[in-house]
């Protein structure tokens, strides 16, 4: 295929991995979703990928947008593609001293950029270990409840960094904030 830039929902069809949808799209490569295949980096010059024409489209990679939709959250879920989520403005730029009770010992200084985005991975990777509870073959319901509750009260021990959030709707939600849904 000819090197142009694709945009995410796009359709291709690689000789080697069969159909796909591009989720991302980086400098070079494309990330894409392949249905047999899992998520793979392709190359955009990749002779062996084509983009999937309307009337090529065969129907195990034909979708609605609403079923796209899910599938890119699944993919976020379970590929390592994350979501951007922005600090709040006053945070920017900030560090976090952790301050000893000792004063003969010196603080120790974080950038509050690099704590948060160790906050965002938490939650991401908590939401990935729901998902694999959630989908567990083994696990009996009741297990699956029991395990879900103790991630829904992680969620709340996490609540304190809310205040790090520039938006409201990627807060942590626990017990209580959950019961008032």
């Amino acid at each position: 295929m000819e090197q142009q830039t694709l945009g995410p929902g796009t359709r291709l069809q690689h000789t080697q991995f069969g159909p796909g949808v591009i989720v991302a799209v980086k400098y070079a490569t494309y990330i894409i979703s392949f249905i047999n295949h899992g998520v793979k980096e392709i190359d955009k010059t990749d002779p062996l990928l084509d983009e999937i024409i309307p009337e090529n489209v065969t129907p195990e990679v034909e979708t609605v947008s609403e079923t796209e939709k899910s599938l890119l959250k699944i993919l976020r879920l379970w590929g390592g593609v994350t979501e951007n989520v922005p600090l709040g403005d006053r945070w920017t730029g900030g560090t976090l001293t952790l301050q000893p009770a000792d004063p003969a010992l010196k603080p120790k200084e974080v950038p509050i950029d690099a704590f948060f985005h160790k906050i965002v991975m938490l939650r991401d990777r908590l939401r990935v270990l729901e998902q694999q509870i959630n989908a567990h073959k083994i696990l009996t319901d009741e297990d699956k409840v029991n395990l879900q509750q103790y991630i829904t009260r992680i969620y709340g021990s996490l609540t304190t960094f809310n205040v790090l959030f520039k938006n409201k709707e990627q807060w942590f939600v626990g017990e209580k904030g959950a019961k008032e849904d």
